[in-house]
Parts: C-alpha cells; structure tokens; sequence
C-alpha cells in the first residue's frame, strides 16, 4: 500500500489532497446503471481507499443513479474531517441507462440537491459542471448560463466551489469571469492527449486537472511499447500509465476507478513508481505512433 508524503499533494479548493484519488464511477453496476453484483465488496473498496490514504473522492449522482452516492455515505458517513468528495452534474439516465443532458438551471438545482441528499450533506465541496458536448469530447458553445446557475446555488450554500467537466480552454476563460474554477475534468491519458496545452495552461494558474478515463476508460489503453516498458520497470502497464499521469504535470490529479480491492491496491502502488527521462521518452513515442494512423 502506498504510503503518501506531502509531494504527493496538490490543493483543490484550498486544501492540499493527495494526487491518488479514487473514482467511484465503477462502484455502479454494469454500463454504471443499477445497483453493483457486490455491495459489500463497494463498501470495502471505499474503506480500503480511505484508510489507504486517499482523500479525493470523485462520484455523481447520476452514477446508478444513486447508486454509488448511496454507497459511499453507507460506506464513509460521518466523513473523515479531510475527505473531499466532487461530485458532478449536467446530466441524468434515461430508463435503459442512456446518458441525457441536463443543463438548464432547474436541472442543475435539482442535481445538486439529489447529491446533498443520498451522500448526506449539508454543502458540497466541489460540485463540477458537466459539459455533455460529444459525451467524451468537449465542443465549443457558451456554458455560461450553467455556470451561473452553479454560482447560484454557491451564494446559497449549497456548493462550496465550482469546477468543470468536458470543457474547452475558451469555455474555461468564459466560466472565470462567472466564478473561480478550481478544477478542470477531462478525458486525458498516455494515448488520448489532445488537452496537452489545456493541462500546461491549468497548472501555470494553479488549478487541478482531473483526468476522467486515466486508464482508457470502457476502451483500456493498450500498447507493445507500454507493455514493455512495464516489463522493464516491474510494474502492470496500467501503473506506468497512472505513472506517467503523475510525471505529466504536477497539478495532475487521479480519481482512478475500480471495484475490486486489488486493483484498487495496484492504483495506489503506482503513486510510488519512479519513471526516468528514458522511460518518459519511450512512452511518447505512444502518442506519436497514434497521431501517425
């Protein structure tokens, strides 16, 4: 298990989390609808999470829907004086588990508040806005009527700080004006990296970027060249893939998702795993060889 030491931080809203998170986006059942095969193995990955170390939980409540709020207020409540715990809205499931924009600001009101509910809050620490755009990739448009919204509910008490999800650098400008961002959600990993500028932008303001789907998401990353890099430095080729995450930019955080206790183990180990410049070269030539296709 990873023992943490304070290089290991960054501050989201003002208070230094660890940069191993855990997202609880898998604690759902199959296609993250319905409830998990295995309730008492969620609750005990959440456990081992936090006693672990972590101190970042990444959920939603339309994840189920409800399902993995439930679980970790079942799991967690009273919370740990240091956890905290970003949830996002903008969405909501359809009754075959599709994915449905929900952007107006009833939408988002109503979100936030079912998030208050089945996690057992009073206030939200970060609440992040999610753009739908093309479901995995941002596309342009104004957001700020949903970031008003979010400013909103914050005047009210309800969210303490506001962050986004799937958005572009010219929607992350427009949102500033609205409100202070403290962090940023997007797809981003060793081989999906069209926010390399976004990410170099975010860390110069000292804002967190998240990355969602770290490992590849539903589509696992898979490369000869990371599976014998892997090799070389005696860890799985997902641990150099969180690895590499780490070394990118130190205002990288990770909300790595799992159910099973030992992947959640192998995730932490990564935090530990040293990569030289050689090995960081090696691993570039990944996006490279996919930019050439």
């Amino acid at each position: 298990m990873s023992n943490f030491t304070p290089v290991d931080t960054f501050r989201l809203a003002g208070r230094p989390v660890r940069r191993m998170g855990y997202g609880a986006m898998q604690l759902a059942g199959p296609g993250v609808f319905g409830p998990p095969k295995d309730r008492d193995a969620a609750l005990a990955v959440l456990r081992e999470a936090v006693a672990a170390g972590v101190n970042h939980i990444d959920t939603s409540d339309f994840y189920g829907p409800h399902v993995t709020n439930q679980i970790i207020r079942e799991a967690l409540h009273p919370y740990p004086d240091d956890l905290m715990i970003v949830t996002k809205v903008g969405a909501v499931r359809g009754n075959d588990g599709s994915w449905l924009p929900a952007a107006e600001p009833k939408d988002i009101e109503r979100g936030v508040h079912d998030n208050l509910r089945n996690l057992g809050l009073d206030v939200i620490d970060v609440v992040n806005m999610r753009i739908m755009g093309s479901i995995h990739a941002p596309s342009e448009g104004s957001i700020a009527k949903q970031v008003e919204a979010l400013a909103e509910l914050q005047r009210q008490g309800l969210v303490r700080h506001i962050g986004l999800s799937n958005v572009t650098s010219t929607q992350v400008a427009e949102a500033q004006v609205i409100a202070e961002i403290v962090c940023v959600q997007n797809q981003y990993n060793l081989v999906q990296r069209e926010d390399e500028a976004l990410v170099d932008e975010l860390a110069a303001k000292g804002i967190a970027y998240v990355p969602f789907f770290p490992l590849g998401g539903f589509s696992p990353i898979q490369s000869s060249v990371l599976s014998t890099v892997a090799q070389t430095v005696g860890a799985t080729p997902m641990q150099v893939a969180l690895a590499w995450l780490l070394h990118r930019s130190p205002n990288i955080l990770l909300i790595p998702g799992t159910s099973s206790l030992g992947h959640l183990r192998e995730n932490m180990q990564a935090a530990q795993l040293s990569l030289s410049e050689a090995v960081l070269a090696e691993l570039d030539t990944i996006r490279q060889a996919g930019a050439e296709h």
